[in-house]
């Protein structure tokens, strides 16, 4: 089944060609830049645009604050804690990262 606003898609690009709105686009011709993971790279582009990271890498920066945080930390029970929060974030970003690349 189409989309149900594919008829007004199609008119809608169809005025613009008529419009010349494609002509002269910058990289018009030419072969498109390779890719190494094109399944993704829609999703990569938008991330990037809008400065964003895949869950892992955001989780990872809390891992990293919480090895400073375990550094700095002397008292044996906040270590302890520090270091169970350590493990369940080593986790969560396996987790994730094996979300993200399927």
């Amino acid at each position: 089944m189409d989309h149900p606003l594919m008829d007004l898609i199609s008119a809608k690009i169809a005025e613009a060609e008529k419009n010349g709105e494609f002509d002269n686009l910058p990289g018009a011709g030419k072969p498109l830049p390779p890719e190494d993971d094109p399944e993704n790279a829609l999703l990569r582009r938008v991330m990037q645009e809008n400065n964003a990271v895949p869950p892992f890498i955001a989780l990872g920066r809390e891992l990293e604050k919480l090895r400073e945080e375990l550094r700095q930390t002397t008292d044996a029970v906040s270590r302890k804690d520090i270091m169970k929060e350590m493990s369940m974030m080593e986790a969560r970003i396996a987790i994730a990262r094996k979300g993200w690349t399927g």
